[in-house]
């Protein structure tokens, strides 16, 4: 069946009607030269997304480093690279549509490497902090554009297989983040971490620039007021987010933050049903699908990064893991996301409701058993546990990845993915906020980075903690599965997936 977007958002709001290509014309590239582009896609999302994992791990270092950041510094050092990549996202993924997808792609990589080699020479904690703002700049270009270059390239039969593959790499990028930084830190200090991403980003840059092909353009009016909204709303919304678990949710600022993100998110969609080229025309949310994909992949990552947030300490507050080892325990969540290569077969089979419902299905139950979890749980209960949610990711997040972005009208690939991406940070952001809200308010010593660094790993303390993350992981169980019901019953609504079917092949 067609998506259906609504009636009342002509195409000529949201895309040309008639686009003149300014580029080379698309090119098919159904063969070796799409997997090269599709592989190579595939490890500059990885990149980005990995990134955020592995500078989690590098707070312990960090705090007793020379640069002697406070609790909020290095809060900040954390949260400034992904506020920026989040806020950014959508706006990233509309210039891509406009002005280039490889060029945004060529720029955002160079803009990533050079804010990890500023992060490296950083002499204090505010230059460090907009260093990871730069980064995050960056990889908001990086992210929309590899999706809509994957799909160009891949050609109408292997769309639905250029989804999932790309989806996958968004799962495991933070088990390889995880993996990766730990090993590092284990090795090297933390401004090592930055040191050795610097090359790799470089290095990408250089094989996109050669092999990445030149896409039409879709030239559109650009909608700087619309950004401006778009951008300031989701900043503000995201620090009261960030901020919430540690001010307090009734604290002024906090709130102030939430009541700007509310105006100015209203006054951006009152702009977008005025304006002749938005940056999003709020009708289109009146598809189903779209409406499914955005919260579903929200929800999907609202509940993986709780498990991020707490995992580290977890294992090294209540296990005695090292870095490295704690890096390397997180492994069976990659090794479950290989089913998404799988997932545009199975729901050609079974449909794309069901896949999904089955992937929540896992999901909550998942974070329902890590409830169970105490100081005493062998290593291989915790690793089927990883096991159960990377299965339940990896069979939700292609047929919601494949909603947003087929939902939306012809060109509007990079758009697609930028709203699909800045659903994932925002979910995630909230599984953040919400699990550290709940463990600060159960566990004694106050925020869980705190006790860990503050811990000697005394009995006591690792009950203490684990009893909270108890707690935790039930509340985020119930508010993933709140979240869940109505995006299985827009996907029903919607009466199937886009980019499972024939129809996506108009897309791209």
């Amino acid at each position: 069946m067609t998506p259906r977007t609504p009636p009342a958002a002509p195409a000529s709001r949201t895309s040309p009607a008639s686009p003149a290509p300014s580029a080379v014309a698309p090119r098919s590239a159904a063969g070796p030269p799409a997997r090269g582009v599709l592989a190579l896609m595939s490890a500059c999302v990885t990149l980005c997304v990995a990134l955020v994992a592995a500078t989690n791990l590098a707070t312990a270092k960090l705090a007793g480093s020379s640069l002697h950041p406070s609790a909020t510094g290095l809060l900040w050092i954390v949260d400034a690279y992904v506020l920026v990549f989040a806020c950014l996202l959508i706006p990233a993924g509309a210039l891509g549509d406009r002005l280039g997808r490889k060029g945004a792609l060529l720029a955002g990589l160079a803009v990533f490497a050079t804010g990890c080699a500023l992060s490296a020479l950083a002499p204090g904690t505010g230059a460090l902090i907009a260093a990871r703002a730069l980064t995050g700049a960056g990889a908001a270009l990086v992210m929309p554009a590899t999706l809509a270059l994957a799909l160009h390239c891949a050609g109408a039969e292997r769309r639905p297989h250029a989804i999932a593959v790309w989806t996958a790499a968004t799962g495991i990028a933070g088990t390889l983040g995880n993996l990766g930084g730990g090993l590092a830190l284990q090795f090297l200090p933390w401004r090592g971490l930055f040191w050795s991403v610097t090359p790799i980003a470089l290095l990408l840059l250089a094989l996109a620039a050669r092999r990445v092909p030149r896409v039409a353009r879709h030239p559109a009016p650009v909608d700087p007021l619309g950004t401006a909204l778009l951008a300031g709303g989701f900043l503000a919304l995201l620090f009261g987010i960030v901020e919430g678990p540690e001010r307090g949710w009734r604290s002024a600022v906090v709130l102030g933050a939430l009541a700007v993100a509310a105006l100015l998110l209203a006054a951006f969609a009152g702009h977008g049903l005025r304006a002749a080229h938005p940056l999003v025309d709020p009708r289109l949310f009146a598809a189903p699908g779209l409406r499914a994909g955005v919260l579903g992949l929200a929800a999907v990552f609202f509940g993986l990064f709780s498990l991020f947030y707490v995992n580290a300490q977890y294992l090294q507050l209540a296990k005695g893991y090292s870095p490295a080892l704690t890096g390397a325990a997180i492994a069976p969540i990659g090794l479950g996301m290989l089913v998404s290569a799988r997932a545009a077969v199975l729901a050609r089979r079974l449909g794309p409701g069901p896949l999904v419902a089955a992937g929540f299905l896992a999901l909550a139950a998942g974070l329902i058993l890590l409830s169970l979890l105490d100081r005493h749980t062998p290593y291989p209960a915790y690793a089927a546990l990883l096991l159960l949610l990377a299965l339940g990711m990896g069979l939700a997040m292609p047929p919601l990845s494949a909603a947003v972005v087929n939902a939306l009208p012809d060109g509007r690939g990079g758009l697609g993915a930028g709203l699909g991406s800045a659903a994932r940070e925002i979910g995630s952001a909230l599984g953040v906020a919400v699990v550290g809200t709940v463990l600060a308010g159960h566990h004694s010593g106050g925020a869980p980075g705190r006790a860990l660094a503050a811990s000697a790993g005394g009995a006591g303390d690792a009950t203490a903690f684990t009893d909270a993350m108890s707690v935790a992981f039930r509340v985020v169980a119930a508010v993933f599965v709140v979240l869940a019901v109505p995006v299985l019953r827009w996907l029903r609504r919607a009466g199937g997936t886009p980019g499972f079917g024939a129809d996506a092949a108009r897309h791209g």
